[in-house]
């Protein structure tokens, strides 16, 4: 009965607090799945300490210990998760192959939908799409660990310096320290006003009807114009990436195995960006998932497009196993 007691009490006062540690152990480990696991990992260390938990920090405060905590151990054993633009220079798709990596630990997108809801305080829902949009998280990946736990912890959590030192067990002046070294690094990434804006344009919505309607015909020269004019478009687990609105619609082209009418696109959101789930017709005639891709704008052009080919990642964002008819 007392052991029923302590986890109903447990599970009422630390589950309103699942969405946003997810979104913290995504920032720490890049990958969707591997937050996932993680979570449950604190919710589990918590559940088994909750009795001696003594309230001298909030409640949230104690689980983000332990997640970070939780975090550190795991990146211990484990590679960062890139895109292909972290990896090397761009490709010319007119003469360079695909080369897929599938062993690689590829950075993943999160959807929207399970790291905020309606119900979220709408300042909170922006701070959360700020701090996991796909730049800022594959910009993490560059940090060691502790630099990345550091950063999160000061810069999004807003925790101050002697927090962040208690809960990693070190010295405020080494934490100030890391967090300069993280900054100087992140400085270049940071998304830009127009990137953040909420919600679209209608410029903006009508460009991506344009968007849906050119790749749905493969029409590559509507294609070419939506994106801006040294616009990046990488695919993993592809190790290819392009630079520029004419190198991409070369590359969807030729690389591209789709034809006209081979296409369809249904609207998703990911790490608080426009995405579509990309679906392409089989020999049966059925449209079944090909890829997710992720926008960033530059107004009413991209600039950045991500296109990941793990189409496992589709039942994640509530999209449907075939394109409905």
């Amino acid at each position: 009965m007392a052991t029923t007691t302590v986890t109903d009490d447990f599970v009422a006062k630390a589950d309103p607090y699942r969405r946003e540690l997810l979104a913290h152990c995504y920032r720490m480990l890049g990958s969707l799945h591997d937050a996932e696991d993680l979570v449950q990992e604190t919710y589990l260390r918590a559940w088994r300490g909750y009795d001696r938990f003594e309230g001298r920090s909030s409640l949230r405060t104690w689980l983000y210990r332990i997640a970070t905590t939780t975090c550190l151990t795991a990146l211990e054993n484990r590679k960062r998760r890139p895109l292909p633009t972290g990896l090397g220079g761009p490709s010319d798709p007119s003469r360079d192959k695909l080369v897929e990596l599938p062993e690689v630990p590829w950075l993943e997108p999160i959807p929207d939908t399970m790291i905020t809801d309606d119900h979220t305080d709408p300042a909170a829902i922006v701070s959360t799409r700020e701090s996991t949009r796909l730049a800022f998280i594959a910009a993490l990946q560059h940090l060691p660990a502790r630099q990345r736990a550091v950063l999160i912890l000061r810069d999004v959590l807003k925790w101050k310096a002697a927090e962040v030192a208690e809960a990693l067990g070190t010295s405020t002046a080494a934490v100030n320290s890391s967090l300069q070294r993280a900054r100087a690094q992140l400085d270049q990434v940071k998304p830009s006003e127009d990137d953040t804006r909420e919600p679209l344009t209608a410029e903006q919505q009508q460009m991506l009807e344009r968007y849906v309607a050119a790749f749905e015909a493969k029409d590559i020269s509507r294609i070419v114009q939506l994106f801006t004019e040294d616009a990046i478009w990488e695919m993993p687990p592809f190790t290819n990436w392009v630079r520029g609105a004419e190198q991409i619609g070369v590359l969807v082209d030729l690389k591209c195995p789709a034809g006209p009418d081979d296409m369809r696109l249904l609207p998703a959101r990911a790490n608080g960006q426009v995405a579509f789930g990309v679906y392409m017709r089989q020999p049966d005639g059925v449209f079944r998932p090909f890829h997710l891709q992720v926008l960033e704008f530059d107004r009413a052009k991209v600039k950045h497009a991500v296109t990941f080919f793990d189409v496992s990642l589709f039942p994640s964002f509530g999209l449907p196993d075939t394109y409905p008819q």
